[in-house]
């Protein structure tokens, strides 16, 4: 394992309470081609899709997998709260169901979603059955500010330090870590949420509108929580086309329909000068680090 400043990360406590899906304004949607249809989206409990089903070809549109929370309706729609759920919550989190008949039951956080500022949690079809929108979740927020020591030039965002260690990114040497990856997304297509002010919440999307990308990349075989490599691009401090740089994010959210929009892509890395080396496996997704923490 690469040395981290774990030892100096503060653990505190989040709250978010399950959010309704949201139907909007106006409930159609039209994609680039002028099509328009009512989708599935963002929000409430998602109960048939989670971590490890295919981010790609449902009837949906930022369809968020698992359990949506936020904190919004607790005080009063203050954005404070909403934010430090957002700012500290990092994936591999451990995540409590504090009321209703789930009370009790643990899972993780699986990522964030920009926007509609969403923390996304995964838990065991069971306790999935006895949630209700509004129960209320507390996380043990933990991995803010988390860093390889030895490794200053790689920017490391929105990782629980036992995540990190279940990824186990390698010491290649002269200041570079290998880290596994499913897919590698070229920065020409990432959309929404590009240029946001920092990367520590939110996400952004990658767009599959251009077949001959999709088809050279592999990219409608991504998977929700899997790990990919963004190239020519950084988000040490937002996310921005860099020439040379890697981001290495998690699929959080579905594909899109909206133009601009596409698998939402929660940053995890970044190198300005391209120290992290993207090394292709299959097996690089939440699903199967989860089981290691």
């Amino acid at each position: 394992m690469l040395k981290t400043n774990r030892d100096q990360l503060v653990c505190q406590s989040v709250i978010g309470e399950i959010t309704s899906p949201l139907g909007g304004i106006n409930p159609y949607r039209i994609n680039p081609d002028g099509h328009s249809d009512i989708y599935p989206g963002v929000g409430g409990i998602t109960y048939n899709v989670r971590i490890g089903d295919s981010a790609c070809g449902l009837f949906a549109d930022h369809v968020e997998p698992g359990v949506s929370i936020s904190n919004f309706t607790q005080f009063q729609g203050q954005a404070g709260p909403n934010r430090a759920l957002n700012l500290f919550s990092c994936v591999g989190n451990v995540a409590t169901v504090v009321s209703g008949d789930a009370k009790g039951e643990t899972g993780r956080v699986t990522g964030k979603h920009g926007g509609i500022d969403h923390v996304l949690l995964d838990f065991a079809p069971d306790v999935l059955d006895n949630l209700v929108i509004g129960d209320k979740i507390q996380i043990k927020g933990y991995g803010c500010g988390l860093s390889l020591v030895d490794f200053p030039a790689i920017r490391i965002m929105n990782l629980d330090p036992a995540l990190l260690d279940a990824i186990n990114p390698e010491d290649l040497g002269n200041g570079r870590i290998g880290v596994d990856v499913t897919h590698i997304v070229p920065a020409k297509i990432m959309g929404s949420g590009i240029g946001h002010s920092h990367s520590n919440s939110g996400d952004y999307d990658i767009q599959l509108f251009d077949g001959p990308t999709v088809e050279e990349y592999g990219l409608l075989n991504l998977k929700l929580g899997d790990v990919v490599a963004i190239t020519d691009a950084d988000a040490t401090y937002g996310r921005i086309y860099k020439t040379g740089g890697v981001v290495i994010a998690v699929i959080v959210h579905s594909d899109c329909v909206l133009a601009g929009h596409g698998p939402g892509a929660m940053v995890a890395m970044a190198s300005k000068e391209g120290h992290i080396v993207p090394r292709i496996n299959s097996e690089a997704n939440l699903k199967n680090y989860f089981t290691n923490l």
